[in-house]
């Protein structure tokens, strides 16, 4: 196991009865890009039981950040969701993944497309000062299907408009768009079909995305990656593969 490294729980938020999220101690030498994920687990029998987790955390930050589901019957999830602090994980050494900025082309707004806990790339990304530098808007949508599965909305609202370094990049670029499917809300339905309908657009006020100057990124389960490409195939956008910049990019590692 030279290549992963034990890790201390530092801390766990029970978002509700099925998302909980938590940090653990960073290794001196991990180093990562907004958007990467790291192979996570436990030792099981004497081996390690691992699986992918996209950071959350900046990658400036001193501890790891993850945002995980709770599965009563999965391998591992089944006894993550049991961790307190001061519990040990593994986690490996060299971060990797697709689904970074530098995958795409220079444009005018980036896109965050997520459900569920293909939140937790994004969630590293809206805290990275460097991409307010390089777009005027970044809407970051959250498809769920319960309110109680909106994670981190007083980290979007309030306190990354008042950091004290990039707060006002923040104030004015960051745009949250949450969307539920099985509850009354103001954002109801699946986020592709407020896309293909022109709701969400509309609601930003922005124009309906544009392959000339709009960028997206997209994390969440299979179904909503997959309906979210070919949207946008047919709008004329073209997806970064093996490095190429191009127009969208999702986690490939996720995906195949």
């Amino acid at each position: 196991m030279a290549h992963l490294s034990t890790q201390s729980v530092t801390d766990v938020h029970h978002w509700n009865e099925s998302l909980f999220s938590f940090k653990t101690t960073r290794d001196r030498s991990l180093r990562f890009e907004s958007g990467h994920f790291v192979m996570l687990g436990l030792e099981v029998q004497g081996k390690p039981l691992m699986r992918a987790y996209s950071i959350a955390s900046p990658n400036y930050d001193k501890e790891l950040e993850f945002l995980s589901i709770k599965v009563a019957d999965g391998p591992l999830t089944s006894k993550l969701q049991n961790i307190k602090v001061g519990d040990e994980l593994l986690v490996s050494s060299k971060p990797t993944g697709t689904l970074v900025v530098d995958h795409l082309l220079e444009g005018r707004n980036l896109y965050l497309i997520s459900t569920g806990t293909g939140l937790a790339p994004f969630v590293s990304i809206i805290q990275d000062p460097s991409v307010y530098e390089r777009f005027d808007k970044i809407v970051l949508t959250h498809g769920v299907r319960f309110t109680s599965e909106l994670a981190y909305q007083q980290l979007i609202n309030d306190e990354l408009p008042n950091n004290e370094f990039f707060g006002n990049d923040v104030k004015r670029k960051l745009v949250y768009y949450p969307s539920v499917t099985r509850e009354e809300f103001c954002n109801r339905g699946r986020i592709t079909d407020l896309m293909l309908s022109g709701k969400l657009f509309k609601d930003i006020g922005l124009s309906r995305a544009n392959p000339e100057h709009d960028r997206f990124m997209i994390c969440g389960s299979p179904s909503m990656l997959k309906d979210t490409c070919n949207i946008l195939n047919v709008w004329g956008f073209r997806e970064s593969r093996r490095g190429i910049r191009a127009h969208y990019v999702i986690e490939r590692a996720f995906a195949e």
